[in-house]
């Protein structure tokens, strides 16, 4: 391809809008060009690395059994009834009717179409195992879309389903596609974990992300660097500490403490560090109900395995009417002792402690030396806050660190969710009748592209794995001469013959101008051509993320390409 015919529209300065790496190289870059709010128009430099995703993805599905479809964007709101999912999905669900009044959606994934369309068609399980796929645009109406294509409203993405006769068989399943997600993610030449993740409002017993490595990302892992544990700090669990306190138990006693309502007021008022005072959270449930629940003060609380744990779907603090009328006392005051008609509950954390700090229940006042088995009761200890960095792993064979990653996948075991609630059942050997069981199994393909700008840049522009790479070559011609026209020419032909894309810069420019493009398109590597080079017999070959440069003749460029080439495309 020549730059002159390509349409890529490059900008000299960062756009006011990018808030993060990949928006605003993207947008520089000519690859998207903003619709609106979270809805972009992919260009031809931009849609190539899409499609060379796609084809990846395409390739490992099919190689693990799955076989391509194509489902309907609009999805009838029956559908959705019947899984529940049409008011619990929330706001986040494009809704619309249509002239006769019916009610449908722009669907953000496809449980509720693929488990009607298996109900309707798979009768015996002589027909199962089956897994289907898709790659398709779908929609979520993000409150608040952000960070280009990281948050969209409107967004292409892998959606995969596998139904199953048994639990082994589903089993068998849910490890293909996971198998198959890390050969796409070591294909596309990302640096990337699985982890073990929340279900979330796709449900099911169990998930795993897969998380590209990124400062960026909006997502914290915790992970064991020599052992196979992984997970989100929503799903990371955090056993009970080994030891107990065995400090004598002093007497209770109320202090004064104005003002004071955070753990870092509270603790420089009394001389006392945050692991000795214990935060009292109210929260109110789905159920109309208000639970306490005890972090110790320098944890926090992971609302998901409360929310787990008490089996609600919605979890909120207490506002502070609400604290007022349980308490008797502002927001920052509350505590343990004396409290009544709530259930509390307490971290593994809080067993282990003695002669705590907690609220007093009065505006102004905290206890000292409060202790659990004396001074007030707790109904349940369990896991209730975030992994951090340095907590034991779950075995406790080793220690965790911290790291932030960019959901690019998920799979789930669904199990007999779906199944259950829209009646998709096969017959067995016997002609009993059984519920299917399900996985799903999602990517994000334009999440996939930006995730690779956040782990793969720098201050010049972007620099691509050579397996998304939009072009492998980028052609540099620097000084317009008849020599150098004539060897450009000749070199194109010759890589596009060898297989290998290439960007012609056949534009009236300065060296400079094609330089800063160069870089900021990020193809991997450059061939610059001038006349200096051609008096010696060579040609500079650089690569774009080193800066390295090699001197090479016309004659061995192409084979030392095509060799560094499928060497990057392994690695």
């Amino acid at each position: 391809m020549r730059t002159s015919e390509l349409f890529v529209p490059t900008l000299r300065e960062d756009p006011g809008e990018a808030e993060v790496p990949s928006h605003r190289l993207m947008l520089r870059a000519g690859m998207i060009r903003k619709v609106a709010a979270g809805i972009y128009t992919y260009l031809p430099l931009g849609l190539r690395v899409i499609r060379k995703i796609e084809q990846i993805i395409r390739e490992e599905l099919l190689r693990a059994g799955a076989q391509e479809l194509l489902m309907p964007i609009l999805s009838p709101a029956e559908l959705w009834r019947e899984t529940g999912r049409w008011d619990f999905y929330g706001k986040e669900l494009f809704r619309c009717r249509d002239r006769h009044d019916r009610e449908f959606c722009l669907g953000p994934t496809h449980e509720e179409v693929v488990t009607d369309l298996f109900r309707r068609e798979v009768r015996s399980y002589r027909q199962l195992p089956l897994t289907v796929f898709q790659i398709q645009t779908k929609f979520r109406d993000e409150i608040r879309p952000r960070f280009g294509l990281m948050r969209a409203r409107e967004f292409i993405m892998k959606d995969a389903y596998s139904f199953d006769a048994e639990m082994t068989g589903a089993a068998k399943s849910y490890q293909a596609m996971y198998d198959a997600y890390h050969r796409i993610f070591e294909r596309t030449g990302l640096r990337f974990r699985a982890v073990e993740a929340d279900t979330g409002l796709i449900g099911g017993t169990s998930s795993h992300e897969f998380m590209v490595l990124a400062d960026t990302g909006e997502e914290l892992i915790v992970y064991d660097p020599h052992g196979t544990y992984a997970a989100n700090v929503e799903r990371a669990e955090v056993p009970p500490p080994t030891e107990i306190s065995i400090e004598p138990l002093q007497p209770l006693q109320k202090v004064h403490t104005p003002g004071a309502k955070t753990v870092e007021e509270v603790c420089a008022l009394l001389g006392a560090t945050p692991d000795r005072l214990v935060k009292t959270l109210l929260y109110t449930t789905d159920r109309g109900t208000v639970v306490a629940v005890l972090i110790r003060g320098d944890h926090q609380a992971n609302e998901i395995k409360i929310k787990r744990y008490l089996g609600v779907h919605d979890l909120a603090l207490a506002d502070a009417e609400t604290v007022q009328a349980i308490t008797h006392a502002p927001p920052g005051f509350a505590g343990p002792i004396g409290l009544s008609h709530v259930r509390i509950l307490a971290d593994h954390a809080i067993r282990a402690m003695r002669n705590m700090i907690v609220g007093a229940n009065e505006a102004d006042a905290h206890y000292i030396n409060a202790n659990w088995d004396r001074d007030f009761q707790v109904e349940a200890f369990a896991d209730f806050r975030q992994a951090r960095a340095g907590d034991p792993t779950p075995d406790r064979t080793g220690t965790l660190h911290c790291a932030r990653g960019i959901e690019v996948g998920h799979v789930f075991m669904l199990g007999t969710k779906y199944s259950e609630k829209m009646g998709a059942t096969f017959l067995d050997a016997h002609g009993s009748e059984h519920f299917v069981i399900m996985g799903c199994y999602g990517i994000g393909v334009g999440r996939t592209v930006a995730a690779a700008v956040e782990q793969n840049h720098d201050d010049k522009g972007i620099i691509w794995p050579i397996p998304i790479a939009p072009f492998h070559v980028h052609l540099l011609p620097v000084t317009p001469s008849d020599a150098i026209a004539h060897l450009t020419e000749t070199l194109y032909h010759d890589l596009q013959r060898a297989g290998i894309d290439v960007l012609w810069d056949d534009r009236d420019e300065r060296a400079g101008v094609k330089f800063n493009d160069a870089d900021l398109l990020g193809i991997p590597y450059q061939i610059i051509l001038g006349d200096k080079g051609l008096a010696q017999g060579t040609v500079d070959l650089k690569e774009r993320k080193t800066g390295r440069i090699e001197k090479l003749s016309p004659s061995s460029l192409i084979s030392s390409l095509v060799d560094k080439l499928s060497m990057g495309a392994k690695a």
